[in-house]
């Protein structure tokens, strides 16, 4: 950018910041507002600006822009937000060049360095958005994974996998892979497959824990399957699943009950 103009912006930079903080408040997404409270949408729109108009040289506001990009992506401010956000502040420094600059000549140099300045700016944020956002997806997938489907020890020997949601092909696989891994890890004799939390059990989903049952047995332990109601008690019968072969509880406590008496143990109560 011209010496001339990185002057002027500096000089007028809180004026200009205010300015497009007014416009973004009156032309932006109500939405948005609704979810960014004004104290967040101030500061955020101060770094923002800082970022946009500070004297730091372009290069190294490269370097600092994935930190701005990655604190946006956690406060969920959408891409298409900070791009209309460097379209208005194009438009308020032309604002106020128009008026510092009357001549049509004069302007016109201003509009052509503002557009060798924001338009790659705001093209390597559409890049470094695209990143950021593919990045945290992923850590949230992977998360969301580890918790879709836990195994967790309750008394030595037993353990539970409570599970909740629907179940597909993907969820599926890291339901038997869980199992297997956590079996093999917490020495489980008996496993309890909870139901309870599962909407719907159609015969997609009954033959994936099907075969979560046979793989338990496979490696040494014994499974069960709990929290069967009796609605799903009824569709499994009209779809024609057999489970004969799998021991089933309607309830965690009566499963639980049952792995204890397996594990040649009992629950009591104080002083019996």
């Amino acid at each position: 950018m011209k010496k001339e103009l990185i002057d002027y912006l500096q000089s007028n930079h809180k004026e200009i910041h205010s300015d497009w903080l007014n416009k973004l408040q009156v032309t932006g997404d109500t939405k948005l507002h609704e979810i960014i409270s004004d104290n967040d949408f101030f500061l955020m729109g101060q770094e923002f600006t800082n970022l946009l108009l500070g004297d730091s040289p372009s290069a190294e506001r490269y370097v600092n822009l994935p930190v701005f990009i990655e604190k946006a992506v956690s406060y969920n401010w959408p891409l298409s937000f900070l791009v209309r956000g460097i379209q208005v502040l194009e438009q308020v420094i032309l604002d106020h060049l128009k008026i510092k600059a009357p001549g049509t000549e004069d302007v016109y140099k201003q509009v052509e360095v503002l557009n060798e300045w924001l338009h790659p700016l705001c093209q390597r944020i559409v890049e470094v958005y695209s990143d950021t956002w593919e990045r945290t997806f992923s850590l949230q997938k992977i998360a969301l994974q580890e918790l879709s489907a836990p195994l967790i020890p309750v008394f030595d020997g037993i353990t539970i996998m409570p599970l909740v949601g629907t179940i597909d092909t993907q969820r599926a696989k890291q339901i038997m892979e869980n199992l297997l891994h956590g079996v093999v890890k917490h020495r489980s004799v008996v496993v309890l497959i909870d139901i309870t939390g599962v909407p719907v059990v159609d015969t997609m989903v009954a033959h994936h824990i099907i075969q979560a049952v046979q793989a338990v047995r496979l490696v040494g332990a014994k499974s069960m399957i709990v929290g069967i109601r009796p609605e799903i008690a009824q569709t499994i019968v009209n779809l024609g699943i057999k489970l004969d072969q799998i021991e089933t509880k309607n309830t965690l406590k009566k499963g639980m009950e049952k792995a204890l008496e397996y594990t040649n143990r009992k629950l009591v109560g104080i002083g019996e």
